[in-house]
């Protein structure tokens, strides 16, 4: 591999020169910037990105965490495909580590997008506490912003919605439809989002003063064969319902294909509701009944916010962002109904 002194001998300029050329700092003639280009491009010099982003302030680079149990969702299709959209638009790069298994993991992928000298940095964790998260905001003058979480102490970094009040808003809009036996299949419980939407079916009963079950709810892990597995569960607990609420619209899906191997009709005899209405909810036989959750308006939040943190413009911290109920074939009317 070529070296910039090599570029520096073709082009009979000094090393100097070549790095001025290629960092785009200082002065140098347009004749003899050609001659260096030229240079560059005869012997194949690739420059050392990590050298360069040493000695620039800016690399036009964001970069986005994730962890990897998210891969394979449509959740995060939605988060990378806006953000990588977004960024060009901006004339900036989007670089991905992996968050992995682990709050450390998690923190050594955003020190690795530190050591890269990305110009900010957005997030989607899943092992990092809040204040963890705080603390991590506070430690580094890039800006790390956040999505998903409520943050205590830097409220401008947080983008989210509120989970827990979203799956409330889901149970009690079953409740008025009059299902009062409601099943619960959670995500898994390793997950903040998993738990806050059990905490909000949980909040939901008690609120309309029925009686929580253990009964009624079995744990998923996000993907349709655990929502298969826990509509097994439900029936064979021998607990009775006439709704079931996924928390997510794969498991929901297994969900209702157990139930029609098991010659339960779907929504006669038991109505069935997601969360994230992915695209395919609306063409699922019966169609799927989901809550949307604003993701596309949370990254597009997320990236302006962190543009005009680095660019010095201006921004207003939207409110909480709110969700939809997508009311489909796979929800009617419950025993209760007036």
């Amino acid at each position: 591999m070529a070296t910039i002194l090599e570029v520096a001998k073709r082009a009979g300029v000094s090393k100097a020169t070549v790095s001025r050329v290629l960092s785009g700092n200082g002065y140098v003639s347009q004749e003899t910037r050609d001659k260096v280009m030229r240079a560059v491009t005869e012997t194949d010099f690739r420059p050392n990105l990590l050298a360069r982003n040493l000695s620039v302030k800016s690399t036009q680079t964001i970069g986005l965490v994730v962890t990897n149990t998210l891969y394979s969702g449509n959740y995060f299709s939605e988060l990378m495909s806006h953000s990588a959209r977004m960024l060009e638009q901006q004339g900036r790069q989007l670089i991905l580590a992996d968050g992995k298994h682990s709050a450390a993991q998690e923190r050594a992928a955003i020190d690795f997008l530190l050591d890269l000298r990305c110009d900010g940095i957005i997030i989607y964790p899943r092992f990092l506490t809040v204040d963890e998260m705080d603390e991590i905001i506070a430690q580094h003058k890039q800006p790390v912003l956040v999505v998903n979480r409520r943050l205590r102490q830097h409220h401008s970094y947080g983008i989210y919605a509120d989970q827990k009040q979203i799956a409330a808003m889901a149970v009690k809009a079953l409740i008025d439809l009059g299902h009062r036996d409601i099943a619960f299949i959670t995500g898994s419980l390793d997950s903040p989002t998993g738990r806050e939407r059990l905490a909000g079916y949980k909040a939901a009963l008690e609120e309309q003063g029925i009686a929580l079950r253990d009964a009624l709810i079995a744990e998923g892990n996000w993907h349709a064969e655990s929502g298969a597995q826990a509509a097994e569960f439900l029936l064979a607990s021998g607990c009775g319902f006439s709704a079931l609420v996924a928390s997510n619209d794969e498991m929901a899906l297994g969900a209702i294909r157990y139930l029609h191997t098991a010659n339960i009709a779907v929504p006669a005899q038991v109505s069935v509701l997601g969360f994230d209405d992915i695209p395919l909810a609306p063409f699922t036989v019966p169609a799927l009944s989901s809550v949307k959750i604003p993701v596309t308006e949370m990254v597009q939040e997320a990236i302006a916010r962190l543009l005009a943190m680095l660019d010095g413009g201006d921004w207003q911290n939207a409110d909480v962002f709110a969700a939809s109920l997508m009311l489909r074939e796979s929800v009617s009317s419950g025993p209760w109904a007036r």
